[in-house]
Parts: C-alpha cells; structure tokens; sequence
C-alpha cells in the first residue's frame, strides 16, 4: 500500500494535475486504496497487469499498455522457408485444378490471422518438398483474402471455426477427400494436423508413386505399334510359278 501510495502522491504533485488532487495527502491516499485494493484480485489478468505497471511507475505502465496491445493485434509469424506450393487466388483456382485432370491436387485453405494455419505451414511445406512431382502438385489459397473461395468450397472462416486449416484432395478436377470431415451438423470432427496423419490419411506414399509412373510415361511418350506382318506373304506366288515358300 504505502508504495502504490507514494507513486500516486509523486504523479498528483505534478503541475498538470489539478490543484485539489495536489493537495490530498499521502494518508488520505493510503486510506482510499486500501477500500479497493482487496478487489484486484477479482481483476482479469490483463487488468491486474496494468495495475503492476502503475505501482512500477508511470513509465513502466506506458510500456505494458503498449506491449497488451501489442500481444493483441500482432500476427503470428509467418514462414519463409522453402517450398513447392502454388498459390491460388479467387481466379486462378478452378482453372489450375480443371487446367489437366490426371494430376492430383492437395490443396490447403487458410488464414493468415489462424494460429493453427502458421503452425502448419511448415509441416506443409515439407511435404510439398517431398511429395511434389510432375502428377502430384501442392497449392495454397487464403480464404481469408478471397471469402468467395471458402463459400465456393464450403470452409467456414468464422473466428471461432476449427475448419482452418483445411486439406482437400482432388482428382480429375473433383474434391475427393477433405480433413478435418464435417458432420451432419457441419461442425468440423478434430483432426491433428501432423506429417504423420497427412501421410496416412491422405495416402501420399502411394500418390506419389501413382504419380512418378504418370510422369514417366509422359517422358516417354506414345509407343509405336509394332509392324504388322503380311499373313499371305509366305504364300504368294512369283512370276515364275514358285512361291516363297518354295524358294
């Protein structure tokens, strides 16, 4: 109490402060505080923070008002590293995914605000790093950018969602499997997004391998039929009378 009161008593004897604050005595501070101090404890955290900003001085809660605020609004960071993913944007998804149906598509929905999605992003991009090839692609798309695409899509973007991220799996241009699955309700089932269950759920060993034979057979392109031997060619007849036979 006596320090909280000190540190009231300093700052009210400041000349911008007005003239009757000035003049309340240290006591009569110490007695109002003691009436509400019992309280704080009831406080948010938050709250209870700024109080132990104010005792600390003047400057101390300028700076813990600054870093609250901070802790608030600031965005997880983002990843930089590398990768083999293809962002989409409102305009461009349909066309790649329709652009050659015998590549399949594995395709993440996020948001950049998502804790979830920043906490991803690097497991995803390690399995583009190590999956991608010429029949088996990773892209990107931010609904939260580009709402039109999550409505197309059916990827709830509300704060309280557990949609994000979303994996959907295409084939052929067509969705065919999505995690997280959403039920009846359309309440999305919890799903752990590790490398693990990517792997397994989404089958990306054997895509892969699926895939790696697609891009061969491309190399190599169309084999030549073989030529077709003349069935009566050993039969027909020479100028002479004699067949090939004979000869």
């Amino acid at each position: 109490f006596n320090q909280l009161a000190t540190h009231l008593t300093i700052i009210s004897s400041r000349p911008h402060f007005p003239s009757l604050l000035r003049r309340t005595s240290c006591e009569t501070v110490k007695s109002r505080i003691k009436i509400q101090v019992y309280h704080i404890y009831s406080f948010p955290p938050s709250t209870r923070l700024l109080v132990w900003g104010f005792v600390q001085g003047e400057d101390s809660c300028c700076d813990v008002c600054v870093l609250s605020v901070f802790l608030m609004t600031c965005k997880p960071p983002l990843y930089l590293g590398p990768e083999y993913i293809k962002y989409f944007s409102d305009k461009t998804i349909d066309e790649e995914l329709e652009r050659d149906k015998r590549v399949t598509w594995i395709v993440e929905f996020f948001a950049n605000w998502s804790n979830e999605c920043q906490s991803f992003a690097p497991i995803y991009a390690d399995l583009s790093l190590k999956y991608n090839c010429t029949g088996l692609n990773f892209g990107k798309v931010d609904v939260g950018r580009y709402p039109d695409v999550s409505t197309r899509y059916t990827v709830s973007t509300s704060p309280l969602t557990k949609q994000l991220p979303t994996l959907i799996l295409f084939q052929g241009g067509k969705e065919v499997m999505r995690r997280p699955q959403i039920d009846k309700k359309g309440r999305a089932v919890s799903w752990t997004f590790s490398e693990e269950n990517v792997i397994r759920e989404f089958s990306l060993n054997e895509l892969y391998q699926k895939a790696k034979k697609l891009s061969k057979q491309r190399d190599e392109g169309p084999k030549e039929p073989p030529e077709q031997q003349d069935p009566l060619g050993a039969s027909m007849e020479l100028p002479n009378g004699e067949s090939k036979k004979d000869k």
